[in-house]
């Protein structure tokens, strides 16, 4: 016998078979309509008990019991194992004999449905079927390594503002700034400006800065609480107060969140955020004058206008620069 099970002849001795002992098949077997619990015809060639001749101690040949095909090599459902008696509808054990080996049966038939399920089972394992990991809506977006590449200026230029100039040879003073990373949650990027009026005088003080940043979640969906984060604002309970208002026509939702103890001979403070999909991105001015300031400060709607329309294209260019 080999190590599988499997005879190593196709006529051997006889191996063991999962519905019992059953003899291996002779050269030229008899028709298979034999009823196996008639007594057996003699054959050509070997004894026969009746006519008083000597039985060898090898039982007679008797027809293959083979599984049929089917379920992975178990029995059809509804038929019993091989020589199992049948009764008038088919079922096991209907003459009321050999009742235990139709039993057996069907025993064998729901064994081969289970192991049929468990090898569909693993398919859809292998192929992802039943897999907890989600699939991340990303609505075209694309990581980028230079955020501020792909930020539209041209609001803010038309505002009169410019990139300021770099004060410093390193890179901590370079401006813009722009940083990102990939990882297995999540693809983060961001970029920072500083701005800088037109015209402006150098003997006043001001300061203003754009930062934006965009996050492609990959194993989460940032919809539950995407809303919540900005809705927050308004909830502080501190001496700083903030409006939290609804931007529609941005991405699937989008929020505008601005602070209140800012005038705008000041300075403004300025948030947009907007969710598309599984892709957050987050625009926010920050700006202070000194009293002595000569350049008019932008109120915080015209900002919000600014930040909408570099939003609106600054997403357009994420979404085609795959």
């Amino acid at each position: 016998m080999s190590t599988s099970g499997e005879p190593s002849q196709p006529h051997g001795l006889p191996q063991p078979n999962p519905y019992g002992q059953v003899p291996a098949p002779p050269q030229n077997p008899v028709p298979a309509q034999q009823n196996p619990y008639a007594q057996p015809h003699p054959v050509p060639g070997q004894p026969d008990p009746a006519a008083g001749q000597p039985t060898p101690s090898q039982p007679p040949m008797q027809p293959p019991s083979q599984p049929p095909v089917g379920n992975y090599g178990y029995p059809p459902v509804g038929m019993g194992a091989p020589g199992a008696p049948t009764g008038p509808a088919g079922a096991p054990g209907g003459n009321g004999r050999g009742s235990g080996r139709g039993a057996s049966g069907w025993l064998w038939a729901i064994g081969g449905a289970v192991a049929a399920s468990a090898i569909w089972g693993s398919l859809l394992f292998a192929t992802g079927g039943f897999s907890s990991e989600p699939s991340p809506d990303l609505a075209g977006y694309a990581y980028t390594d230079d955020l501020c590449a792909a930020t539209s200026m041209t609001p803010f230029e038309n505002a009169h503002y410019k990139t300021k100039a770099n004060t410093g040879s390193s890179s901590k003073d370079a401006n813009p700034q722009h940083s990102g990373a990939r990882q297995k949650s999540m693809d983060t990027m961001w970029c920072n400006v500083a701005l800088e009026q037109e015209n402006a005088s150098s003997a006043t003080y001001s300061s203003t800065w754009l930062y934006t940043s965009a996050t492609l979640h990959r194993t989460a969906d940032p919809e539950p609480e995407f809303a919540d984060n900005y809705r927050a604002y308004e909830k502080q309970e501190t001496s700083i107060g903030y409006k939290v208002e609804s931007v529609p026509g941005i991405g699937d939702e989008a929020y505008l969140v601005t602070r209140n103890d800012l005038g705008s001979d000041s300075g403004s403070y300025v948030i947009l955020g907007v969710r598309d999909g599984w892709m957050t991105f987050q625009s926010t001015w920050s700006s202070y004058a000194s009293s002595s300031s000569s350049g008019k400060q932008p109120t915080s709607d015209e900002i919000a206008t600014m930040l909408k329309s570099s939003a609106t294209e600054t997403l357009k260019r994420l979404q085609n620069a795959r």
